[in-house]
């Protein structure tokens, strides 16, 4: 298991985020339904880019694969 990461959002934040999730579990469809969407998945990424950190010996796309590999499903 890989360590975790806290986040810290406003309010406002995790309720927009929250309904744009949400819409997407119940339809399978990613879109951006108002401007506050936007805003709250800009503010998201921001609150990535200085949190997290990528090993520095691999590509960043060989750093995603094995990422995504460790937290898909078992099959």
């Amino acid at each position: 298991m890989s360590d975790e990461i806290e986040l810290k959002l406003t309010e406002d934040e995790a309720w927009v985020l929250f309904e744009f999730v949400r819409r997407f579990s119940d339809t399978d469809r990613l879109s951006i339904e108002d401007q506050a969407e936007q805003r709250a998945l800009w503010n998201l990424c921001c609150i990535f880019e200085k949190t997290l950190h990528q090993a520095q010996d691999i590509s960043y796309e060989e750093f995603i694969a094995q990422r995504r590999d460790q937290l898909r499903d078992e099959s």
